[in-house]
């Protein structure tokens, strides 16, 4: 039995969700072309009294996530895509790339209340909050929600995973925030330790595919998992329910799915980029391409909620890949060749299965001298914040196909 929903927007109808767009939509185009820089360039003549749907804003350009380092770099914080004046946000973020977020003073301004409450999470829990809290948003996407909610947050972050599993023995929480991954680490330990963690009964995933295998893996651990998926610059994006069919789309956002490489949205069912408009005063991102590849669902959720779904993710539209959690970019492989002259060319191939993720990089060198695996380990390291293995390869042996990066990993 479905029901119990966070507010009255979920259970909308399409005409009552399409009416308040056409009001709140025009509105939101104006104040980021009168307010943002980068929009009022971008938007030039247009009419923001004419952008009244989803439909209306195929007319207008998408800006990509893939083009934030250059334009950030070219015009700090933000590339001009801000709306307000940095000592105006509550927060400022630099996820790897780097890329730099901002967070507005509004309550749960990320808007992840929504998918912790379709997770069952409720005030008087107390939430295990494993998402980072050091230099990039997630943690506190997760940590405004739940305080938003009424639940006591442990701001656990990432790593220590003793520690954790020793705050859980004594604070017995009921909720858990994080990857999938790190969850079945922590739950794995903590059996090793011989340490209870049935209070942990249920929890709300993100930052990495949760294949039905490991979903199945969480469960029989003892602990039931939902999964959201947003980014650092967006927040919320869809999320799901107790039904588990697809993602629903988060009400503060539109999402349509465009072919790859170009604006043009697809139609339903066909998988393509996702590219999110957001009603965020603060950071107004219109049409902004995250590279991430789904489709849009037929028909509505069986829990009730009537906002369209997507099928979740499905891959990159372009060669950026996501390392435990972590975006590596193809220009950070470039930044790390830069640092060794000896490097010809190089490809970034991850596998493993999801959540035990594997970097390689591959390199061609005429001649690998002595000390070179370290430096380029190290160089991996201090670019990416993630460790990589290096495999040297005779000049020529790469495939010349363009691709610096793989993502060779399972998703069974």
């Amino acid at each position: 039995m479905f029901g119990d929903f966070y507010d009255d927007l979920e259970t909308r109808s399409a005409e009552q969700r399409a009416n308040a767009i056409a009001v709140a939509l025009p509105k939101q185009i104006a104040h980021a072309k009168a307010n943002s820089p980068a929009f009022t360039a971008a938007l030039g003549d247009i009419d923001p009294d004419a952008i009244t749907s989803a439909e209306a804003l195929a007319a207008l350009p998408v800006i990509r996530k893939s083009a934030l380092i250059d334009l950030q770099s070219a015009t700090p914080p933000f590339g001009g895509l801000g709306a307000v004046a940095p000592g105006a946000l509550a927060r400022i973020y630099m996820s790897p790339g780097p890329i730099f977020e901002g967070e507005g003073r509004q309550d749960d301004p990320w808007r992840f209340a929504r998918s912790a409450h379709a997770a069952g999470f409720r005030a008087g829990d107390i939430v295990h909050n494993t998402f980072s809290y050091h230099l990039t948003p997630a943690g506190m996407m997760v940590d405004t929600a739940c305080r938003q909610i009424g639940c006591a947050v442990f701001p656990g972050g990432v790593g220590n995973t003793e520690m954790q599993v020793q705050a859980i023995g004594h604070l017995r929480p009921t909720r858990y925030a994080g990857t999938p991954s790190f969850l079945k680490i922590i739950l794995e330990k903590a059996a090793e330790m011989g340490v209870d963690t049935a209070s942990l009964a249920s929890g709300l995933v993100s930052g990495e595919a949760l294949p039905p295998s490991l979903r199945a893996e969480l469960f029989e651990l003892g602990c039931n998992v939902l999964q959201c998926y947003g980014t650092a610059d967006l927040g919320l994006v869809a999320y799901e329910s107790e039904a588990i069919e697809g993602m629903i789309i988060d009400e503060g956002v539109i999402v349509e799915i465009v072919r790859p490489g170009t604006d043009d949205p697809v139609a339903d069912g066909e998988v393509g980029e996702v590219v999110v408009t957001t009603f965020n005063p603060s950071y107004p991102l219109i049409r902004f391409g995250t590279g991430d590849m789904s489709a849009i669902m037929e028909g509505a959720s069986p829990c009730g909620r009537t906002n369209s779904r997507i099928k979740g993710w499905m891959g990159r539209a372009d060669q950026t890949t996501k390392v435990k959690g972590m975006f590596v970019h193809p220009g950070q492989v470039a930044e790390v060749v830069k640092r060794h002259p000896e490097i010809a060319k190089a490809r970034l191939v991850v596998t493993g299965r999801t959540g035990q993720d594997v970097m390689t990089l591959y390199v061609e060198v005429a001649g690998a001298g002595e000390g070179l695996d370290d430096a380029v380990k190290q160089s991996i390291q201090a670019v990416t914040k993630l460790r990589g293995e290096v495999v040297f390869a005779a000049s020529g042996a790469l495939a010349n196909d363009g691709k610096v990066i793989e993502d060779a990993r399972s998703y069974e």
